[in-house]
């Protein structure tokens, strides 16, 4: 093989590892060199025919998007970073070699209505890919990414999808215009002369930044050195089995700076080693994910009212202890409900079977199926008739959420699942999260939670581990919400961005505000969200957290925070149950003492 190849076949698996945030060091002086070349394509990338505003893609519910490589050398760079905003299904000319034309490839894009195609200069007067240029922009919303000579323009005088050009053919371009298309750069280069009778001086399109930026620790501000502590951090945890794996991620100001994987699935090194792909069970951070925005947004359009009593929402509420409890106090764990009810405690044979039908639907895990309307008939009437002993005092319930998924249901008349779905997710780009994973998503990408000893007698693999949201069919307020860490960054920077991304306003700014505030007079929590505690010597969520931090913690050993003094983004996810249960995690405060390394670093700066 000949050196220069060897050469650049390393530059692409490192600039790979980068932008996925595994195995690559991260050097300091590396990456202000890294960053300065790359904000000097940036700066030098310019948007043509974007008229109708097309670029940065939006509605991504409504994208079904498809890459197309066209003789590009850096497709696996490109594709990768057009992932982290949206599921983009990969194709590339090479397949069709043998091909006089590029018909089948045409054909086999049929199900896409969006066709990001990248090619260089070199392969622009090429007849075949002139031709499928040509016709697929007659059906398809195409978007040209164009890496060469700028001369290369003048093919595409005809065309009016929008081209992204850059007078670099190189894996770092690669990298960039993947970003800009998705709104995680902004671009405002003018072409500097007349390339054309159409691409003239001056020609070029601005554009805001709209999404979350994948980069390097320096273009934030923060010097990589002094986040490898988190490096250490996580080899402890896994020498002292606090957890088999994690995932860590770091955004700064909209910019992920760090997102890396460690360990495996298992303490069985020859199993799966985590990626940062991977999808894990959430835990309590279903509360803060779906079941308070689904209140925020119902709030907003004044369906749901907080100072109201649930009873107003359930009937069957009216005549149990519950009637009286407004909203407030139960997004605020100030009900008096009682903490929790070990429901799987009191399974009798004949509620499961080992196989379904129509009289055991509900799967709870594999080759374990609860009886039909189990949760209506037995769950159900437990918790709204539990008495109200602690009205008023903060006592953390699950049973708050499960209430508040029934009021969200009936006043929205759509399932939690597919709420969150509809209204965050999909149009978010967030690619992984829900509910019932293995619904959706091979086995190997979920991460395995515990080995279940005392009732479903299985290992939990994209089943809820919360034994009463798994008796409830696995949606549930409290519990029950999956998913990787990129998707819990994007939800959580919409908050940090009061209710904007993607160029959608998702929630008004005063709404975002006054859930994630302080908002009550005996605890430290906010509406559904956890937050700082002023207690000191509690040193939560970690000691150098400001009093403006807001977000959750998950049993299965997971936690988000936001810290608008920061501009911080901190997600931690690990299944610290796996084998069994166990609170050397907890002990040991790794989720704080990583989010102190990432604090220490923020505020040091580039020092």
């Amino acid at each position: 093989m000949k050196p220069f190849l060897i050469t650049s076949i390393k530059i692409v698996a490192c600039f790979f590892a980068l932008f996925t945030f595994s195995a690559c060091a991260q050097v300091h002086q590396q990456n202000e060199q890294q960053l300065a070349i790359l904000n000097s394509i940036s700066s030098n990338t310019v948007l043509l025919n974007n008229q109708n505003n097309i670029v940065p893609l939006m509605k991504l519910d409504k994208k079904n998007i498809a890459s197309v490589s066209l003789g590009f050398s850096y497709q696996q760079v490109f594709d990768s970073l057009l992932n982290k905003y949206a599921k983009v299904s990969s194709y590339s000319s090479a397949q069709y070699q043998a091909d006089a034309n590029l018909n089948n490839l045409e054909d086999d894009l049929k199900y896409f209505n969006t066709v990001i195609i990248a090619l260089p200069s070199s392969e622009v007067q090429n007849p075949r890919n002139a031709g499928f240029i040509a016709s697929l922009s007659k059906s398809k919303q195409v978007i040209i990414a164009l890496f060469g000579e700028v001369t290369a323009l003048q093919a595409f005088d005809a065309l009016n999808s929008p081209i992204i050009w850059t007078d670099q053919n190189t894996v770092n371009a690669a990298a960039v215009v993947p970003q800009a298309i998705f709104g995680g750069i902004a671009l405002n280069k003018k072409l500097a002369a007349n390339v054309s009778g159409k691409y003239t001086a001056g020609s070029g399109f601005i554009t805001t930044k709209t999404r979350l930026k994948y980069t390097v620790p320096e273009d934030a501000g923060v010097n990589s050195n002094n986040l490898t502590a988190i490096d250490d951090i996580a080899a402890e945890t896994i020498r002292a089995q606090a957890a088999p794996g994690m995932v860590v991620l770091v955004a700064k100001d909209g910019k992920v700076i760090f997102n890396k994987a460690y360990g495996h699935h298992t303490y069985n090194t020859a199993e799966y080693p985590d990626k940062v792909t991977d999808i894990f069970d959430l835990a309590s951070l279903t509360k803060t994910t779906a079941t308070t925005p689904t209140v925020m947004r119902l709030f907003e359009e004044q369906k749901l009212k907080l100072d109201t009593n649930v009873g107003a929402y359930i009937p069957r509420a009216r005549t149990t202890p519950m009637n009286n409890v407004n909203v407030r106090e139960v997004m605020l764990h100030q009900a008096g409900f009682i903490p929790y009810i070990p429901f799987h405690n009191s399974i009798q044979t004949s509620d499961y079977s080992r196989d379904s039908s129509a009289a055991y639907p509900t799967k709870v895990a594999d080759n374990y199926f609860v009886r039909k309307n189990y949760f209506k008939d037995v769950m159900w009437p437990k918790m709204i008739n539990s008495p109200i002993k602690t009205r008023g005092s903060y006592v953390y319930s699950d049973i708050s959420m499960y209430v508040m998924k029934e009021i969200s249901e009936r006043l929205s008349g759509i399932p939690l699942d597919q709420y969150v779905q509809d209204n965050f997710y999909k149009p978010l780009g967030m690619q992984t999260a829900g509910f019932l994973p293995r619904n959706r998503f091979e086995r190997n990408q979920i991460v395995p939670t515990e080995q279940d000893t005392y009732f479903r007698k299985t290992l939990l693999q994209g089943y809820v581990h919360d034994q009463g949201a798994a008796l409830a069919g696995g949606v549930s307020g409290h519990a029950g919400l999956f998913a990787s860490a990129n998707d819990v960054a994007i939800i959580y920077q919409m908050l940090l961005n009061k209710g904007n991304y993607g160029g959608e306003q998702y929630f008004k700014p005063q709404t975002v505000d006054m859930f994630t505030a302080k908002q009550s007079d005996v605890s430290r929590r906010g509406l559904g969200f956890d937050r700082w505690d002023p207690d000191l010597s509690k040193k939560y969520p970690s000691e150098l957290a400001s009093a403006q931090t807001y977000g959750h913690t998950g049993y299965t050993g997971t936690c988000i925070w936001v810290d608008p003094s920061r501009g911080l983004v901190y997600v931690f996810l690990s299944n610290r149950v796996n084998p069994a249960v166990s609170d050397k995690l907890i002990n040991m405060r790794i989720r704080g003492r990583i989010q102190d390394v990432i604090n220490k670093a923020i505020d040091k700066g580039l020092n």
